[in-house]
């Protein structure tokens, strides 16, 4: 009698752990939007970028807010290989959300440039977080223009990352091409090592300003920005308006002057499959974040809900769309 009784308790017992382990939900199912009822936890992953760059570090500080947040959302942070790359994530269900240019996104969506006959658009945006500045470090002196790149040994960016094409356009404005420098192709921190090598005269780094690989080069070499004049600004402008003026002041890398530029917009894009629910949650968390968790990351002080909303080449989720107008913002107005 008693062995029986001790094994219906363990059937019974079995049973409440498993309805308790059902309860607790998770799982990356619960981020899917199939109809069913949702789990209490959506698990995301995000891919950001190079361990070296600004997605990588901001994206991380993101995910742990979300996470130890109620927001109903688990948000892995995963390291990247550039826009291009982490929109073929998405399209491959490597991931649930991506750090992307808003220039890259545009191609993706359009079918153009990096994405030419292979399109995407299974995607929508979540927020414009913050501008991505097109840097071009050296520690050569004498280059003190774009056109000073002229015969040199310059890194344009990796494979698969928006940079390449970031490149082009600004050696476009100056009449330049690849022709015109001998190009190499690597990562933000790869082409930071080169530059303390003497491997390469220059390197465009694309991303907000300070960029680790930036600062971390600055610590056992002197860097300079390359700074571009307004005539050839505005030049760019012209020809590809999703840039915009942007300027780099002095006191960001210990720099003599300020640095004329031109940035692209750091935006964060969902998978369409991605339930309402979690991209609301990870939406609300970014925006409360910048206020109650501002000091983890500087680019949280560049958050504005205006401008985060503003994208119109792409549509915007439908779970960031009702947070926006709940803070009475119109998506994809400018």
């Amino acid at each position: 009698m008693k062995k029986k009784f001790l094994a219906l308790f363990a059937v019974a017992l079995t049973g409440v752990m498993a309805m308790g382990l059902v309860g607790c939900g998770g799982g990356g199912d619960a981020a899917k939007s199939d109809g069913g009822a949702p789990a209490e936890t959506a698990n995301l992953r995000f891919v950001t970028g190079g361990e070296s760059g600004t997605y990588y570090a901001y994206g991380n500080v993101l995910a742990q807010y979300a996470t130890n947040g109620d927001y109903g959302v688990a948000v892995t942070a995963l390291a990247g290989n550039g826009s291009q790359a982490n929109v073929q994530a998405l399209q491959d269900d490597d991931a649930d959300i991506a750090f992307c240019q808003s220039d890259v996104l545009a191609y993706a969506y359009e079918g153009t440039n990096l994405f030419e006959g292979a399109g995407y658009e299974d995607f929508s945006i979540v927020a414009d977080l913050y501008q991505e500045q097109v840097q071009i470090v050296t520690c050569d002196p004498s280059i003190k223009t774009v056109a000073d790149l002229k015969g040199k040994t310059v890194s344009v960016g990796a494979a698969g990352s928006g940079v390449y094409f970031n490149a082009l356009d600004v050696l476009a404005a100056y009449d330049l091409t690849l022709d015109d420098i001998s190009p190499v192709y690597q990562s933000f921190g790869d082409s930071a090592d080169s530059l303390k090598d003497n491997k390469i005269d220059a390197a465009f780094i694309v991303a907000g300003a300070p960029t680790t690989a930036i600062t971390d080069l600055s610590t056992t070499k002197t860097a300079y920005l390359v700074s571009m004049d307004d005539e050839h600004v505005a030049k760019l402008l012209e020809a590809s308006p999703y840039y915009a003026k942007a300027v780099i002041s002095a006191d960001t890398y210990g720099l003599e002057s300020d640095v004329t530029t031109v940035s692209v917009g750091a935006v964060v894009i969902a998978n369409n499959s991605v339930s309402e629910d979690a991209i609301y949650g990870l939406t609300k968390s970014i925006f409360e974040g910048a206020e109650k968790n501002a000091d983890a990351h500087a680019k949280y002080k560049e958050l504005a809900i205006e401008n985060a909303a503003s994208i119109s080449t792409v549509p915007y989720h439908p779970g960031a769309a009702k947070y926006y107008a709940e803070q009475n913002i119109t998506t994809g107005s400018k």
